[in-house]
């Protein structure tokens, strides 16, 4: 046999068990340039031989990406008629400044890897199968600047506008009081970091980092107060965002509204390395909503720590911008830090009895840190390449409440910066301009829930802290962390201050809720019985008023008169919980009906239009002695991950059930 017969004859082999296995897979992409950010695109393919529900679709940006470097990946069986070897999927895309290409692979059960796994102990697919791959495509240019968000400075007469480009090239700021005159022009500074400045892995490998482009930072000054403004961002040469309003801050306003929450995340069409919050998506509509609502009244978001769930993989960032928008462009934006946004193992300040770890996938901070900017100039240096990490702790009056916001993740202990910062700022406010005094941090003070780990955080936090919201009469104290609604009697070192509602002496003391239940899922139960761990039966000591399964966020009005807080769950946009703060500090109401009707020296709120019944005193009297108050028992509860169950509207509903959940 010739060597020419020899190699014809081993090429048609080749190619006859090529074509046997996997066939000519084609596999296309509608439309080729996109025309903006979170527009949708659908993937074609066809040609797939002997289809397996374990066959995926990758996304990858840039398109030179390793293959096992994808941003998410669908499964080809999320397709309808995926088994005929054919398919499509449509979903949103988010412009990472980079071009995009998708892959299709075959991946068997047999190299299924049980320690190559993603966030919720899934195996990430396999790559050693490549099937086919599609052309680049990318997003039309001179659209403007995207991830458009706002922020007080903290000044009056001003209002701070950040977005993103892909270049970093020159942009300013076009505003004015009619959406057809914008005469005011300010021009932005330009940041950015690199990849050397994360501290950890994922942060810093190609796994997770991607360019996150260039950030710009633009002040519109001599604002009116409380007047509707229009404005629009980016260049000539680069193109002009579309026109976005806001109202002005009014100091001298009868009322000041703001939605507060902590622990959004976001959400993506695909799956990705980590866990992704569906329901943040149905957080912004309701908010949104609600925004809509209030016509030309200016407002206020307040989003405590645990922000985008990045956790490393830098695109859930542009992601997260990208979801808030809508919101973010209308009413200034503002954030604390959480432990997923800074913890890393060689964090700076990380005492023997805390509980910080590796929260933030090595981010350190730095985008939290630069994608934002918070009134103040706090500040703690990383002791790393990354630069110091900013928007830690400060305050601004906004209406008629003053904003206090601290930092949980860095030192707060007696003598340190943070801590001196809140003592002079506590301590300053002028409670005639501004009644009530709403302090905000991550992680809680209070809370009723399974978490253990952070028990020395909150002894130190009652011992440096509580003090002085005690002591300068805070109003509110809000707090992330734990995924769940709880709301807490007036508390001073556990104990609940009389009310006066009887004529008695009543004490100021801060109402301590815990909000962090905006997106993310999952969380330690409620605190067993120490007797019973084993059962689903959580005793709500009498400081803890109300706890709520539902994923959701509050929203809070005040007057010259009182202060209205109230809890609105997603499922529904209705209203769940509410307790209302007279600017004396007095609370009037807000036993809530929620697990616990046994509520002492508080008012009978009104409850859905229905009175709630007197509780025995002697019964109550018992309920303290046995240290139990267990007035009804979970109905329903189903170990594993379920979505938050509806709340029962029923007054006399003792228990709400709860997911359970990995710690």
């Amino acid at each position: 046999m010739t060597p020419l017969i020899f190699f014809s004859l081993f090429v048609n082999l080749f190619s006859f068990f090529a074509s046997s296995s996997f066939g000519e897979v084609s596999i296309s992409v509608t439309p080729k340039t996109v025309p903006k950010s979170g527009e949708s695109i659908t993937i074609r393919w066809s040609g797939i031989d002997s289809p397996s529900n374990l066959d995926w679709l990758g996304i990858y940006s840039p398109p030179d990406s390793s293959n096992r470097y994808f941003i998410g990946y669908f499964f080809l069986s999320s397709s309808p008629e995926w088994e005929s070897g054919s398919g499509s999927i449509s979903f949103p895309l988010i412009n990472l400044r980079s071009k995009f290409q998708f892959r299709i692979f075959r991946w068997t059960e047999s190299e299924i890897n049980p320690k190559h796994q993603d966030h919720d102990q899934n195996p990430l697919p396999g790559t050693k199968h490549l099937l086919a791959r599609s052309e680049e495509i990318g997003f039309e240019p001179g659209r403007g600047p995207e991830q458009v968000h706002l922020a007080v400075t903290g000044r009056e007469g001003e209002m701070r506008v950040m977005f993103v480009t892909a270049d970093g090239k020159e942009n300013s700021v076009r505003y004015g009081l009619t959406r057809g005159n914008l005469d005011h022009v300010v021009a932005t500074e330009v940041g950015r970091y690199e990849k050397e400045h994360m501290c950890d892995a994922p942060a810093n490998n190609s796994v997770g980092w991607r360019d996150p482009g260039y950030i710009h930072d633009g002040v519109m000054t001599n604002l009116t107060k409380g007047k509707r403004y229009y404005y629009m961002v980016g260049s000539d040469a680069g193109g002009w965002s579309l026109t976005y309003s806001f109202v002005s801050p009014d100091g001298e306003s009868n009322e000041t509204v703001a939605f507060l929450f902590g622990d959004m995340g976001t959400a993506t069409p695909y799956t990705t390395y980590v866990r992704t919050q569906n329901e943040s998506l149905s957080t912004i509509k309701w908010i949104g909503r609600d925004i809509e609502a209030l016509g030309d009244k200016p407002a206020l978001i307040s989003h405590i720590g645990d922000i985008s769930y990045a956790r490393g993989y830098s695109w859930l960032w542009d992601n997260f911008f990208a979801q808030i928008e809508p919101v973010a462009s209308r009413v200034p934006y503002h954030v604390c830090i959480g432990n997923h946004e800074y913890d890393w193992l060689l964090q700076p300040w990380k005492p023997d009895w805390s509980s910080y770890g590796k929260d933030g996938g090595g981010e350190c901070g730095v985008p939290y840190g630069l994608r934002f900017h918070m009134p103040g100039n706090s500040s703690e240096p990383t002791g790393m390449l990354a630069p110091a990490t900013r928007n830690l702790y400060y305050s601004f009056d906004f209406g008629l409440v003053h904003f206090v916001y601290m930092s949980t993740e860095t030192n707060f202990l007696k003598g340190s910066s943070q801590y001196n910062f809140l003592k002079n700022d506590l301590e300053s406010v002028d409670r005639k301009k501004t009644p009530y005094v709403v302090f905000q941090g991550h992680r809680p003070m209070y809370t009723t829930s399974n978490e253990n780990r952070d028990a020395p955080i909150r002894h130190k936090m009652l011992e440096h802290l509580e003090p002085l919201l005690v002591n300068n009469n805070v109003t509110l104290a809000l707090w992330g962390h734990v995924h769940r609604y709880e709301r807490f009697c007036p508390l001073n070192n556990f104990t609940c201050g009389s009310l006066g509602l009887n004529g008695e002496e009543w004490q100021a003391f801060p109402v301590h809720v815990v909000i962090g239940m905006a997106g993310q899922e999952w969380q330690p139960i409620w605190e067993p019985r120490p007797n019973h761990p084993d059962l689903p039966i959580f005793p709500q000591p009498a400081r803890s008023l109300y706890r709520g399964g539902e994923l959701g966020y509050t929203k809070l009005v005040a007057t010259k008169e009182k202060l209205v807080f109230s809890y609105i769950g997603n499922h529904d946009g209705e209203v769940h919980d509410t307790v209302e703060i007279l600017a004396s500090g007095q609370v009037l109401n807000g036993d809530g009906g929620g697990e616990n009707n046994d509520v002492r020296e508080l008012a009978e709120p009104k409850a859905r239009g229905e009175a709630r019944k007197q509780t025995d005193p002697t019964l109550t009297w018992l309920a303290k002695d046995a240290g139990l108050l267990v007035l009804g028992v979970v109905i329903g509860y189903v170990i594993g991950y379920i979505l938050p169950a509806r709340r029962d509207a029923a007054v006399g509903n003792n228990w709400t059930p709860i997911k359970n959940e990995e710690l």
